[in-house]
């Protein structure tokens, strides 16, 4: 079986948001019960009630996985943190969200990387394509930089941020911008020619998600 689940090593990677938030999910769902099993049935079903309660902010369909995903991780917090206290609830829901596939997506999106005629070109693809067909209406993106040489995103709005805040669990957001540092990680800056920055996110405090991808000049 192939641990590159997402197919992001091939360099042909093309977002399928039904399919990667399920496998998300499964997996978030699987390691929470190696802690309690009972639980997880009454997690799945306070998603769907929040589903149910949150359906006009599907504004497209990226919206409607994406919704899934982030009530996934309020629903988990809503039924551990009685249980465990606030900041261990937090850890535990960060850790079943972020660490299951931490180490093959270093892995797939490292070998994508290495593999590509341009990595700087081949990432840049890769994000605007996220940013289409995985995140799409929900996000606000501004792009004051973007030609061969930078490309400068700035999340401006945040659909995940934005769901948390209207159920109660904002201090979610940072849980889910850790997520990224399964693919950040990734980037070997002398080696790719490429380096990533993101100094802040909105989780965090942050005006906005700043996403800059510069390549390296000679000297630099």
């Amino acid at each position: 079986m192939s641990t590159d689940q997402f197919g992001l090593a091939g360099g042909d990677y093309v977002p399928d948001p039904d399919r990667d938030t399920t496998l998300l999910l499964d997996a978030f769902y699987e390691r929470l019960a190696t802690t309690d099993a009972d639980l997880t049935a009454a997690m799945r079903a306070r998603q769907d009630e929040l589903e149910a309660a949150n359906q006009s902010r599907i504004v497209d369909e990226p919206a409607r996985h994406n919704l899934r995903l982030t009530l996934a991780l309020v629903a988990a917090y809503e039924i551990l943190r009685p249980r465990l206290g606030r900041h261990q609830a937090i850890a535990a829901v960060q850790a079943a969200f972020v660490e299951p596939f931490g180490d093959a997506m270093k892995e797939g999106t490292r070998a994508m990387l290495d593999q590509a005629p341009d990595a700087f070109r081949a990432m840049v693809e890769m994000s605007k394509s996220r940013e289409e067909h995985a995140f799409g209406k929900g996000f606000v993106f501004e792009r004051p930089v973007d030609d061969d040489e930078r490309y400068h995103l700035d999340v401006r709005r945040c659909f995940y941020h934005d769901v948390l805040v209207a159920n109660g669990a904002p201090e979610l957001t940072p849980a889910m911008c850790a997520f990224d540092a399964n693919w950040i990680e990734a980037i070997a800056p002398r080696r790719h020619g490429f380096r990533f920055e993101r100094r802040t996110t909105i989780g965090m405090g942050g005006t906005h998600c700043p996403f800059h991808f510069d390549r390296i000049t000679d000297g630099v």
